[in-house]
């Protein structure tokens, strides 16, 4: 319903995969799985909230990939009941955390190194997976393109937000593609020039 942005990386030797966050659609995630002959190595949430988080119990039920998560968002993907209640969509079960995402863990998928950034704001445990090798970081819910996530859900916080993304996003390089949670692809370069929220034209 929310059109969130699930990303399916695979290496084409190894043939190991990891699937972010599979809020919903589960069966076409495995259907690509299968059609590529990928083996999943993880499952890896940027946060709690439903539609990022909703499809990995059941994800993980077919193919025996472990979750991987901020703890600190454990608080919010137990209270993932209310939240498919309050948006009107089906219940999903709470995967928990099988293997906790910390700031400057890497999941490596065949020699492809995933580093994990904690960019805490939108909610406390958000993160992203910088890519090195391609330039590229899923970003979530942190930084979209000419916009930022929202701080007014529980655990939200503008002022960590803004400060996640000058200190763990723009330090990037400027021509690293930031892949967000919903909408269209971005780069670093781009969102410092035009981004209002944390851009050029916020900081004069």
């Amino acid at each position: 319903m929310l059109q969130c942005n699930c990303s399916v990386f695979g290496d084409e030797q190894t043939r190991e995969a990891v699937v972010i966050d599979p809020g919903a659609d589960v069966s076409k995630i495995v259907e690509i799985l299968n059609r590529h002959a990928l083996k999943l190595k993880a499952i890896f949430i940027t946060h709690a909230h439903f539609d990022h988080i909703g499809g990995a119990e059941k994800l993980r039920g077919l193919t025996g990939a472990p979750v991987w998560m901020n703890a600190s968002d454990e608080i919010i993907a137990k209270s993932l009941p209310l939240q498919c209640a309050l948006f009107g969509v089906p219940q999903a079960k709470n995967p928990g955390i099988d293997v906790k995402a910390h700031e400057g863990d890497t999941l490596n998928v065949g020699e492809t190194a995933f580093q994990v950034l904690h960019t805490p704001g939108h909610t406390p445990g958000s993160v992203g997976l910088y890519i090195p090798s391609l330039s590229m970081l899923v970003a979530g819910d942190t930084l979209f393109r000419e916009s930022i996530g929202r701080t007014d859900l529980p655990g939200g916080s503008g002022k960590k937000i803004i400060q996640s993304i000058h200190e763990k996003i723009f330090t990037l390089p400027e021509e690293t593609i930031v892949v967000p949670g919903h909408g269209p692809n971005t780069t670093v370069a781009h969102e410092k020039r035009f981004n209002p929220f944390v851009g050029a034209s916020a900081r004069s």
